[in-house]
């Protein structure tokens, strides 16, 4: 905000403090004579200076329709409409700001919006959207003729074949505000195979995205102690869907939760966020060689090799986690692909396709 009256500034250095000056939403909106406090305090001026403001507010809104091609500066009545005894009052849109605008600046955004159409809350969504809004606005004609300003009429995200859970965006807030304030979190946690949910409190320490679910990661309180797997063995992921309730406790999390080893980066590597063993296993598939053709393009990992066993299978090998997603993938694979080694998660498919033969053999 200025430390000098607006009205004691060239015009240039007056119009911007004047867009700083003015409100963000309808409500808020201000007339001339409360604009006046911070415009200008000479009282012996006031009547020329009170006409500069009205100059400098109408000089404002043109430069926003000539640079911006945008209204952002509303007058309540509208410009050119009589005010008729009215108090006119003025505001900024809120969702207007001065941004740099450039391809790049609305790919990315245009990407965002596609991909977290079926993850996010409607309220985290929705601002998004505002986003994109505001980036349209800015340079209307610039924007539609970019070829990547034409984005948003050639994305679409299809959804998961099981839809995403609804999300509590309160509950999400408060997860958001415990991590960025380091504080403890107690939350109201309904687990999917008890009838009332239990109350427990948690040092959080991040947030996963699994497919279209997102869980809060973090650890059970306990003391502090010096080897760091008796801490891990604490460590504890929560669906977020699940979180009934949630309140910041005015309590910060131990220092020891920011150790190099619990890093978000480490705990995946770890294993710990996501489900089933996570042990690093050397995977060996027998594939049918036509099925075979997506894991050139889509590898299970960077040292994924695949050779040609004779004109119908294919070998593949790659070093992978054993985990529920990867037995999942493994099981939906079962008709293409047969498991070699190891042998522990060759029986764990057999025994998991064997299950689900008997449902059908009735």
């Amino acid at each position: 905000m200025p430390t000098h009256p607006i009205a004691s500034y060239t015009k240039s250095a007056r119009l911007f403090a004047l867009y700083q000056c003015l409100p963000r939403s309808e409500a808020d909106a201000m007339s001339l004579t409360e604009l006046m406090q911070n415009y200008g305090d000479n009282a012996d001026n006031y009547t020329n200076e009170r006409k500069n403001l009205e100059n400098d507010l109408i000089g404002l809104n043109q430069i926003f329709n000539d640079i911006f091609y945008s209204d952002v500066l509303v007058r309540v009545p509208a410009w050119g409409k009589n005010i008729s005894g009215k108090t006119a009052r003025f505001y900024i849109e809120p969702s207007f700001s001065i941004d740099a605008i450039n391809e790049q600046t609305v790919f990315f955004w245009e990407m965002l919006d596609k991909y977290t159409a079926n993850y996010l809350p409607f309220s985290f969504k929705q601002g998004i959207t505002d986003k994109l809004t505001q980036l349209r606005r800015q340079d209307k004609d610039k924007f539609h003729q970019s070829p990547l300003g034409q984005w948003q009429d050639h994305l679409i995200t299809l959804p998961s074949i099981v839809q995403a859970p609804k999300l509590d965006s309160e509950v999400i807030g408060i997860i958001h505000q415990a991590l960025l304030q380091n504080r403890q979190l107690r939350i109201s946690y309904q687990n999917k195979w008890e009838e009332k949910p239990t109350q427990r409190v948690v040092y959080p320490k991040g947030m996963i995205f699994i497919d279209n679910m997102v869980y809060l990661t973090g650890f059970n309180p306990v003391d502090d102690y010096i080897d760091d797997n008796v801490l891990l063995k604490e460590h504890r992921n929560f669906a977020v869907n699940r979180i009934i309730e949630a309140v910041v406790v005015d309590k910060p999390i131990p220092d020891w939760v920011e150790r190099d080893a619990f890093t978000l980066d480490n705990l995946q590597k770890l294993g710990k966020l996501e489900f089933g063993k996570n042990i690093e296993i050397n995977l060996v598939l027998k594939v049918q060689k036509y099925a075979c053709q997506h894991l050139y393009e889509r590898p299970l990992s960077q040292d994924q090799q695949i050779e040609v066993i004779d004109d119908t299978w294919n070998q593949v090998s790659a070093t992978v986690a054993n985990t529920t997603r990867l037995q999942d993938w493994l099981v939906s694979m079962s008709q293409l692909s047969v498991v070699i080694e190891p042998s522990e998660l060759q029986v764990v498919i057999l025994e998991r396709l064997k299950s689900a033969l008997e449902l059908y053999e009735y």
